[in-house]
């Protein structure tokens, strides 16, 4: 009877991690329109890419849908309610190897009111 060697398996041998490190500068854009929020978007766009910017996006976020049901009188008439909803859209934009000029060109931008921004480095 022939009987049959256990091989030990090796490890593989590990991929070292790249030295240069693939910045990104991570822009989440939100408001209650979503014409003024592409407007800013695509104002946002415009700048990064006068710099010559490689950017992906904007990519749309599900829209976030805050519902509140009000009663139309006080004390009497339970059942007469109103329902209000408030839409908030969101956008995102990745820029990755941001150089200097566009980072403090994005800084100097002014957008309309109503127009949040979250800007994170990854």
């Amino acid at each position: 009877m022939a009987t049959e060697t256990k091989q030990k398996k090796t490890a593989r041998p590990r991929k070292k991690k790249e030295e240069a490190q693939v910045h990104r500068l991570r822009i989440r854009v939100m408001a209650y329109e979503n014409k003024v929020l592409d407007a800013s978007v695509k104002q946002i766009i415009d700048t990064a890419m006068r710099y010559g910017a490689d950017l992906h996006g904007p990519v749309p976020l599900p829209t976030e849908i805050k519902k509140y049901t009000v009663n139309r009188s006080t004390f009497v008439h339970k059942n007469a309610r109103e329902q209000f909803e408030m839409r908030i859209h969101k956008r995102l934009i990745d820029i990755v190897n941001p150089s200097h000029q566009v980072i403090e060109s994005l800084t100097n931008l002014t957008l309309p009111s109503g127009v949040n921004i979250d800007v994170k480095m990854i």
